[in-house]
């Protein structure tokens, strides 16, 4: 029987990825990847006043992903890592040693373009709202006519 190990955590970068050679790089058989390390806050309750606290998470982005990410792997940048846990132990000085890493098999960048954004790749989609739509506001309607009109805007039968 397999055991479960899998994390979901939040978090902010606590520096930019590539300020140092041991942060990106390529391994020998020149697959990329990105060392980031995440702080990720935590509200908990001593007695009546609520407290902070703050722990700090390396997180290791293997492949196309770490490629992809790299300009935007920013100090203060929000994300959201879906991964496992690894831990990696050896001997130094003869003492024994051990770290435990976060192996992501899913980044995904969170908040706005204020919060630790890399500037907007050229050439990339922007969103522009329509503006007819956008003026109207939201008026609680349902119209299927970019949809092409069924004759009801509420079909009898429901597929579910």
């Amino acid at each position: 029987m397999t055991d479960l190990n899998h994390v979901v955590l939040i978090g902010r970068l606590t520096k930019d990825l590539g300020t140092d050679e041991r942060s990106f790089g390529y391994v020998s058989s020149g697959q990329a990847r990105a060392n980031v390390s995440i702080a990720v806050n935590r509200s908990k309750k001593t007695g009546d006043q609520w407290t902070d606290e703050v722990n700090y998470f390396d997180v290791t982005i293997w492949g196309k992903t770490a490629e992809n990410l790299k300009p935007y792997l920013l100090k203060g940048k929000q994300i959201a890592v879906d991964g496992y846990l690894k831990q990696d132990r050896w001997e130094k000085d003869g003492q024994k040693m051990s770290k435990v890493t976060i192996v992501a098999n899913n980044v995904q960048l969170l908040g706005g373009k204020g919060e630790g954004a890399a500037p907007a790749v050229p050439g990339a989609p922007k969103f522009q709202p329509n503006n007819a739509q956008a003026s109207a506001g939201f008026s609680g309607g349902y119209s299927s006519d970019s949809y092409g009109d069924t004759g009801s805007d509420f079909p009898e039968d429901i597929p579910f």
